[in-house]
């Protein structure tokens, strides 16, 4: 079992938009690990967000890493804009990169962390050969594009196996996807070891909710 404490990514995409500077500075004091910024088109995923001005309001006042989630298709043109709006991780969707290794390389080459994300029906075996080029995994275990589904159970086998790849390639593995206290207790010891939560997490103080998963966990 994994003895690491849990990170947590808050998803800004649930965060109150409309004092988002309040949101931003509770979650840095809270001890978020990075923020996760959700970024849509409208065409992989039926939903648009998080655009350039989100991500300068999170840089003007936090210093905390930005993990970037692009559901866009061809993220192969938009790599290099989103290291420079500050992004640390970027994670992109096999499903929607035809170029996906020049993807991965780029990410690389441009100083960022190479991420893969993977919708819920996604199998391991297709994006196996891939995982030699990550360091980080993020498992969907909602349908992407919005927040407030219920958690699939169904991707839990899944995330047991790709918990014990991690061990083998050495990425990070972070869920996303209806997470909670609960969920961050249930799925830590398969391997994961980030947690993106959203709207459970803006529900009750964040600062608490944080300070207890990395206590209890």
């Amino acid at each position: 079992m994994s003895i690491s404490v849990p990170k947590i990514h808050p998803s800004i995409l649930c965060a109150d938009h409309g004092d988002l500077r309040r949101d931003i500075i509770r979650l840095t004091e809270a001890g978020a690990d990075y923020m996760h910024m959700d970024v849509m088109d409208g065409d992989f995923v039926p939903n648009f967000g998080l655009g350039t001005e989100i991500f300068n309001c999170v840089r003007k006042y936090s210093n905390v890493p930005l993990d970037v989630h692009l559901m866009v298709r061809e993220p192969l043109w938009h790599i290099k804009l989103f290291r420079e709006l500050g992004a640390e991780i970027i994670t992109v969707h096999p499903e929607a990169s035809p170029q996906i290794v020049e993807t991965l390389a780029l990410i690389r080459e441009v100083g960022a962390k190479t991420g893969i994300a993977l919708n819920p029906e996604t199998p391991v075996d297709t994006v196996e050969k891939l995982l030699p080029m990550c360091d980080h995994v993020l498992a969907m275990t909602v349908n992407p594009g919005f927040y407030g589904q219920d958690f699939l159970e169904f991707t839990i086998p899944k995330l047991q196996r790709l918990g014990e790849l991690s061990k083998q390639y050495g990425f990070s593995l972070c869920v996303d996807g209806n997470i909670n206290a609960e969920r961050v207790k249930q799925l830590h010891p398969l391997g994961v070891t980030n947690f993106v939560i959203g709207s459970a997490l803006f529900r009750e103080n964040p600062a608490d909710m944080i300070k207890q998963i990395k206590s209890e966990v």
